[in-house]
């Protein structure tokens, strides 16, 4: 039902260990790391961090992170490095303003928790290598140098404007000749790699309470951010039961609030209930369309810090006559009517999966595209705009307080099949992340479709995203011609947007079979790449 390119490539498989992320770079950090003899979870923190210093546009260590860990004997474990609102981030902070700013110092209101979720999955994993030797890629690439992307530089270009005035060193690192830089020219982070190197000396702790800490804490306060020493001090990393559904065959696996990995079990299983025989036809993309905002009504009804919501979503992911009244509401052949307010978001899925069978399936961000925009100069870590996303009301969903946690569009995902395979899967974009995983997760799984090719072809996604002012269902090219004119017949509002093109997000999988063989893919919408051994 649809056509793909000529120049897909091909699944990599391998047998002792396999990474797959949005940079060549981190992918090769990652799979060194097992080759070393480190762990998946070792591998990933490698990749973490190298993808802090080669794709800073996208995550870095002034941002959240959450972690999905499959063991050897089965158990799914997840870690939640997200950081609340700063005790003066309170509603007083912002008089004046209609919503929190997105960009500058007032947006750089939550504690960054990406190295306390490096810290706990480490603590919890045993661990087999100095983090030292972990994080040596990501600093020799900070301080050598590494050649800026096509897509990095191309960001850095647009979003200029907004960004080289605020306080900070976000220009003199990325626009260090007074230009935006170019794709190809050397992008230099001393201040980052000095950083790195003293976590690698000192710990993850020293971010949060030591000599770095202070730094930090000086540097957000010279810009006017609210965190402050005590902010950092107080900072936990946790560790949720994640979220859980069964489909036919298949357990399926994703992180609890304040994520929307809610949303990306519902769909699945929604979808689940629905008839469609054929991959991407349109049966296929409707009932997912439809089951997206099912889902995404109960998320913006029910998710958000768990402090604040006590709706048992597990409950209702169990709940098989809730699922099939829910599933019974969805029109075989209408749309619903559509839109409803959408979350943005750049971010950075990565996995790896070693030798004995553990499979770790990883998500960290700034938020925006270089997050606050403030770059802080003693350490050259960029801070999150994550709390920008907070109302400012008193009450209700997502509202600001200070220590709340922000809702969150990260959500990575994880499968055990019955027949013994594990899968990592998972994608940048905000609001998209759902409907990339539902696309490729139902092609690979229920219609037998090859890794690679389930990520390579044509993909939707239903709302805004990367800067897009409209919410519409976007729909790449290379689909059947007759399946945009039965969608639009159907009601809903179709745009036709290139093939591979970056709102619809970086994708990939792992998957682990029984017999211990590794697949894995990447998007040819990033520069990502899967490394195996």
């Amino acid at each position: 039902m649809m056509a793909m390119p000529a120049t897909v490539p091909a699944t990599i498989t391998g047998a002792s260990g396999m990474v797959t992320a949005p940079h060549h770079l981190a992918a090769e950090a990652g799979c060194a790391v097992l080759k070393d003899g480190g762990t998946a979870v070792e591998a990933a923190v490698a990749v973490a961090a190298t993808l802090a210093v080669v794709y800073p546009h996208m995550t870095g260590i002034g941002g959240d992170g959450f972690w999905l860990v499959a063991e050897p004997d089965r158990a799914v474990r997840a870690i939640h490095g997200c950081g609340g609102a700063a005790a003066r981030a309170d509603l007083a902070l912002y008089d004046g303003h209609a919503a929190v700013p997105t960009r500058g110092p007032l947006a750089a209101n939550t504690v960054a928790g990406t190295l306390s979720a490096w810290a706990a999955a480490l603590a919890d994993d045993g661990g087999r290598l100095p983090l030292a030797r972990l994080l040596r890629d990501a600093i020799g690439h900070a301080e050598a140098g590494v050649a800026i992307t096509a897509g990095g530089a191309a960001i850095a270009a647009a979003k200029g404007d907004e960004l080289r005035g605020q306080p900070g060193a976000w220009a003199a690192i990325f626009e260090p000749d007074g230009r935006p830089m170019r794709a190809g020219e050397t992008l230099r982070q001393p201040a980052l790699a000095a950083t790195l190197r003293a976590i690698a000396a000192d710990g993850v702790a020293d971010f949060y309470g030591g000599r770095l800490a202070a730094l930090v804490a000086e540097d957000l306060a010279a810009t006017g951010s609210p965190v402050d020493a005590a902010d950092l001090a107080a900072h936990r990393a946790t560790r949720p039961a994640p979220l859980r559904a069964r489909i036919d065959g298949i357990d399926l696996f994703n992180t609890a609030p304040p994520t929307q990995g809610f949303a990306s079990l519902m769909i699945l299983a929604l979808f689940d209930r629905l008839q469609a025989a054929h991959a991407d036809g349109f049966v296929h993309l409707h009932a997912l369309v439809e089951a997206t905002k099912q889902a995404f009504l109960l998320r913006d009804r029910h998710v958000g810090d768990p402090d604040w919501h006590h709706v048992d979503l597990q409950a209702l992911l169990h709940d098989g006559a809730a699922l099939d009244r829910l599933a019974a509401a969805i029109d075989p052949a209408r749309a619903l009517p559509w839109p409803q307010p959408s979350m943005p978001g750049d971010t950075c899925w990565f996995a790896a999966a070693d030798r004995d069978g553990r499979v770790a399936s990883v998500i960290q961000s700034t938020y925006f595209e270089f997050g606050s925009g403030i770059v802080l100069p003693q350490t050259g870590i960029t801070w999150q705009n994550r709390g920008s996303s907070f109302r400012l009301a008193a009450d209700g969903w997502n509202a600001l307080k200070p220590g709340r946690k922000p809702f969150h569009t990260l959500n990575p995902a994880l499968a055990r099949f019955d027949d013994g395979r594990t899968m990592a899967y998972g994608t940048m974009g905000g609001e998209g992340q759902p409907q990339t995983q539902a696309a490729l997760f139902t092609r690979y799984a229920r219609y037998g479709i090859d890794l690679q090719a389930a990520i390579s072809a044509p993909r939707w996604l239903l709302g805004r995203t990367w800067g897009a002012d409209s919410t519409t269902l976007k729909i790449e090219e290379g689909f059947t011609p007759a399946l945009y004119a039965d969608l639009a017949a159907a009601g809903h509002q179709v745009e036709r947007v290139a093939a591979h093109g970056q709102m619809m997000g970086h994708a990939g999988a792992i998957v682990r079979h029984a017999d211990g063989r590794l697949e894995g893919a990447t998007d040819p919408r990033s520069d990502g790449r899967v490394v195996a051994w």
